[in-house]
């Protein structure tokens, strides 16, 4: 039986000030977006209204959210400032895993849950490593934990650490130097001696996010502070956690794309070129492209809450879909803003506009995982599978190699 929490005094969640909080952040997303300055007080926005801490477990206080709520949060937020729907995306997701998991020690998710009552508190799993690459793709993390008395010492270094520098808790992956190895995200608290975090992130979009470097020498972790320690390959993925992932963030880049969505219609309605002397609003080639776009968003942004709320009832076959959903919401969110952009042309591309950093920001979409080639070869695969279960082809079978060919 998993030990359950104390309940604690969270804010309660208020998912009716979401398009207050939207409209709030996205006074100020240009100026991070410009300096790439971390969104400190659009977090305190998110928590004041129990955002940061929707999806904790109901037997740990928590309103108990799930991945249909946490989707609606992450598309309003993506259209206020996407950096702190990126941040709050990553914390829902480590809360919503412990809910279903229970993985985290126990003393340890309490003084988590204490923090977060009083405040932010934002969580990111770091993994990326500048040799390895995406550890979704395989190998072993270069990070190592040395066991050093009732301590782990880690040693590595992390990048594209999304929100290092406001992180309360970092899950960072590693390997012992046990023989066997074995694997495990090791609890780090920000501000432990020898973390640093390194100002590298210089991206051309989701500038606010303050992805950067995090180095570890010889940080301390006490010994039961890991969450999932066992040998590579022994845990097997959990599909619920990648559907979470898949439509959480498909949902968020939806979200940047319905901002620029609504900056172009109005945009329409307050152009009047000289010679028309009405708005361009007014014309049928603009009502049709703006028609267009709000038929891809319309569509994506069906599926992903159709689906999400399947995941939440325990549908295996929504679970499975969530990857493709990503792809196609990604791509409706790229392709609404790249028509928007084409379609007014020189004022869709300066920097005294928000429809350029809409587009630079709704690009990023394709790098998280799942990306799409796998995605594909997931669903070709299932697909062929589905009308040939047997992969290899008889002796006797028409297309065999080896079988007689007719003239």
């Amino acid at each position: 039986m998993p030990t359950t929490a104390a309940p604690t005094a969270l804010p309660p969640l208020d998912l009716d000030r979401l398009p207050a909080i939207r409209a709030r952040l996205a006074l100020r997303a240009a100026e991070h977006d410009r300096d790439a300055s971390f969104p400190t007080e659009g977090f305190a926005l998110a928590h004041g209204a129990g955002l940061l801490t929707a999806t904790v477990a109901t037997r740990h206080g928590g309103p108990g959210a799930g991945l249909a709520d946490t989707v609606r949060i992450l598309r309003a937020l993506g259209a206020g400032d996407p950096a702190v729907a990126l941040v709050t995306a990553m914390t829902l997701f480590t809360h919503a895993a412990e809910a279903r998991s229970a993985n985290w020690p126990a003393d340890r998710y309490r003084e988590l849950l204490a923090e977060a009552a009083a405040g932010p508190a934002l969580l990111n799993a770091l993994r990326v490593e500048p040799e390895l690459g995406s550890p979704v793709r395989g190998g072993l993390p270069a990070t190592t934990a040395r066991r050093d008395g009732a301590d782990w010492l880690l040693t590595g270094h992390k990048i594209y650490s999304t929100g290092a520098v406001g992180l309360s808790r970092m899950l960072v992956w590693a390997r012992t130097d046990e023989d066997p190895v074995r694997v495990g995200s090791f609890l780090v608290r920000a501000g432990s001696p020898g973390l640093t975090v390194d100002r590298t992130w210089n991206h051309l979009g989701l500038r606010a996010s303050r992805s950067d470097d995090v180095v570890l020498d010889s940080v301390r972790v006490p010994l039961d502070d890991v969450v999932v320690l066992s040998e590579p390959g022994s845990a097997a993925p959990d599909p619920v956690a990648g559907a979470w992932g898949a439509l959480g963030l498909a949902a968020l880049y939806l979200g940047i794309a319905g901002a620029a969505r609504d900056w172009l219609t109005g945009f329409l309605h307050e152009r009047v070129p000289t010679a028309l002397g009405a708005p361009l609003a007014t014309l049928p080639r603009f009502q049709s492209a703006v028609g267009e776009i709000e038929a891809s968003l319309v569509g994506a942004d069906t599926l992903v809450d159709a689906l999400a709320a399947r995941v939440d009832a325990g549908d295996t076959e929504a679970t499975g879909r969530a990857g493709i959903a990503k792809l196609l919401g990604v791509r409706a969110a790229i392709g609404a803003v790249e028509q928007a952009v084409a379609l007014i042309g020189n004022h869709g591309l300066t920097l005294d506009n928000p429809l350029q950093r809409h587009l630079r920001d709704v690009l990023c979409g394709r790098v998280h995982t799942p990306q799409d080639d796998s995605v594909l070869l997931a669903a070709g695969r299932t697909a062929l599978a589905r009308h040939h279960p047997d992969p290899t082809p008889s002796a006797t079978s028409p297309d065999s190699p080896s079988a007689p060919k007719g003239n």
